[in-house]
């Protein structure tokens, strides 16, 4: 039995803090794609009432994280490989614009929020902790958003991101796969920038955003169920 503390949130509705916490238990992977789900049990894990559950289960249906069988009962939704390569697609495209505007924007202390969270990305990978690894990750090129007033693209590219492309990124990195890569071109990134070097800032931005492509076959082989 799960009781979620939502004291800190006291003017969110009860049915937005189920599907929060079942959305970030999907794509962390804690609840894995092909997972059988019911609204009754998932109320009386969270010791909620099923209204809030089934208005969390629309939603996340909307979304495409669940996927509702009619008279048969629900499952999270298998990972759908042609949207991983939909959004894939759009976020190299926003992203390495976004990048070589960096070039010309980014202040020093841009340049200070990055190295800090490099640091402790590295820091979260000799450690083994992944799951704090995938969330910096997320922050790094959140900051290059954000430091050149992109934020709302972001936000736009996350939605779309969460329902396929986050679980292949976290599936990937708790299998250790091209982690030091990451971290590597990331610097490389931050180097490009720091240079003004908008044509070596794309084409880092783009092999970096490739690497879920290569992950794609060797998880896919592994996970045949997940997708």
């Amino acid at each position: 039995m799960t009781v979620i503390d939502f004291s800190n949130r006291k003017n969110t509705s009860m049915g937005t803090k189920v599907y929060e916490y079942l959305k970030k238990e999907i794509v962390s992977l804690e609840m894995p794609p092909g997972k059988s789900i019911s609204e009754n049990e998932i109320a009386e894990r969270l010791q909620v009432s099923r209204t809030p559950v089934r208005e969390a289960f629309l939603k996340l249906s909307q979304e495409d994280l669940v996927t509702v069988f009619p008279q048969k009962g629900s499952i999270v939704s298998l990972i759908d490989l042609d949207h991983l390569e939909e959004t894939r697609f759009m976020r190299e495209h926003l992203e390495v614009a976004t990048t070589i505007l960096a070039c010309e924007l980014f202040t020093e202390e841009s340049f200070q929020l990055m190295t800090a969270n490099l640091e402790a990305q590295e820091k979260c990978i000799s450690e083994k902790k992944y799951k704090e690894f995938y969330d910096l990750d997320d922050d790094f090129h959140s900051i290059i958003f954000k430091e050149c007033n992109k934020a709302r693209i972001w936000n736009v590219l996350q939605n779309m991101m969460s329902i396929n492309f986050n679980r292949m990124r976290f599936l990937s990195i708790s299998e250790e796969l091209n982690t030091d890569e990451i971290i590597a071109q990331h610097h490389e990134i931050v180097n490009a920038i720091r240079a003004k070097d908008p044509v070596r800032a794309e084409k880092v931005v783009r092999e970096h955003l490739n690497l879920v492509v290569i992950d794609r076959k060797a998880l896919n082989k592994k996970y045949p169920d997940y997708f």
